[in-house]
């Protein structure tokens, strides 16, 4: 019973992990990763090595690992999206600066003649159209990063789980001390 809510969390972290791929990163999606992480702890197990059975081990360890990986990745999403420091890479955040002057400036083609009617309308609908072409921009590329972020906590999760049941079998095999 308790390995039918492990399954049925991994499940659902994949689902949500593609239905929430789609527009800006909102911090629900850290709620849900927080939510489907305690639900993959609390009800999955983490894989022990038995003997002679390496390769179900291994598989068992990967996909566990990549699962907790989807859900920090779910989990920080947001903040990668909006944290220089947490998704230091300068190009990206840099084109999509630009992307956000191109739609202050399609903002203002598109009201025409509009536009030197009301000069404070016109300087808030292009500060929402930039505002707006720098989320979308900035989603964009969380979302093509993402799968990085994922893997690597996944790498670090399955790299901590091998050394601990590594560490165990070594007390295991020396016996009582």
């Amino acid at each position: 019973m308790a390995g039918d809510a492990g399954v049925l969390g991994t499940a659902l972290a994949v689902v949500l992990a593609f239905s929430l791929a789609q527009g800006s990163w909102e911090w629900f999606s850290t709620y849900l990763g927080v939510t489907l992480l305690a639900v993959v702890l609390s009800f999955g197990r983490a894989p022990v090595p038995e003997p002679g059975r390496r390769a179900a081990y291994a598989w068992s360890l990967a996909a566990y690992s990549l699962v907790v990986g989807l859900c920090v990745a779910l989990t920080l999403a947001p903040a990668l999206q909006r944290w220089d420091w947490l998704f230091p890479m300068p190009g990206a955040r840099r084109g999509c600066v630009e992307s956000g002057r191109y739609g202050s400036l399609r903002t203002q083609a598109t009201l025409g003649e509009l536009a030197g009617r009301d000069a404070d309308a016109l300087a808030y609908m292009q500060r929402e159209q930039s505002r707006q072409a720098v989320n979308d921009c900035l989603a964009a590329t969380t979302t093509r990063w993402l799968p990085v972020y994922a893997l690597g906590a996944a790498l670090l999760v399955g790299a901590g789980l091998w050394s601990w049941a590594r560490a165990r079998a070594r007390r295991t095999a020396a016996g009582p001390v």
